[in-house]
C-alpha cells in the first residue's frame, strides 16, 4: 500500500498539485451541448491556460483543469464551473474561453453576463494528511 502511496504523491506532485489557487471544470457534452463544441471548447481551455501560463505553474493564478463527461446541468452548455469560488458559466464555447480566462483567471473578475449560479466552497488545508 506504502508504494501506491508513494506513486499518488509523486504523480500529484508533479501535475503541480498542492500549488493551486483554482480548478476549472468542463463540461464536454454530449447533453448541455454537441460534443463537437465541447472537444473545441476543451481544447482553447488547454491552449488558452498554457499561453498565459496558468497550466502547470504557481503563484496566485496558477489553474488546474480537468474535463468531465457531465456537470448535471444538462443545458446551456458547455457548462464550466471554477472553484473554490464555485462560479458557474453557461455556453462556455471556444470563442468565450479566452475573454473567460483574461478576466476571470487572471485579472480575478468573472463574466457576469456568462455566470448562472454560484457556490464558493471553503478553503481548507492542502493536505488533510499533513
Amino acid at each position: 500500500m506504502s508504494d501506491l502511496w508513494s506513486k499518488l504523491r509523486e504523480t500529484a506532485i508533479h501535475y503541480g498539485v498542492g500549488s493551486y489557487s483554482r480548478h476549472v471544470f468542463l463540461c464536454l457534452g454530449p447533453n448541455c451541448c454537441s460534443a463537437e463544441e465541447g472537444r473545441a471548447a476543451w481544447e482553447a481551455l488547454k491552449r488558452e491556460l498554457k499561453v498565459q501560463g496558468l497550466s502547470m505553474s504557481q503563484g496566485p493564478n496558477a489553474c488546474y483543469r480537468t474535463k468531465a463527461d457531465c456537470l448535471r446541468i444538462c443545458c446551456g452548455g458547455p457548462i464550466l464551473v471554477v472553484y473554490p469560488e464555485g462560479t458557474w458559466y453557461a455556453q462556455m464555447t471556444a470563442d468565450r474561453i479566452p475573454r473567460f480566462v483574461q478576466e476571470h483567471l487572471i485579472e480575478g473578475r468573472p463574466v457576469k453576463e456568462w455566470v448562472f449560479i454560484t457556490n464558493p466552497l471553503p478553503r481548507e488545508a492542502a493536505d488533510p494528511r499533513g
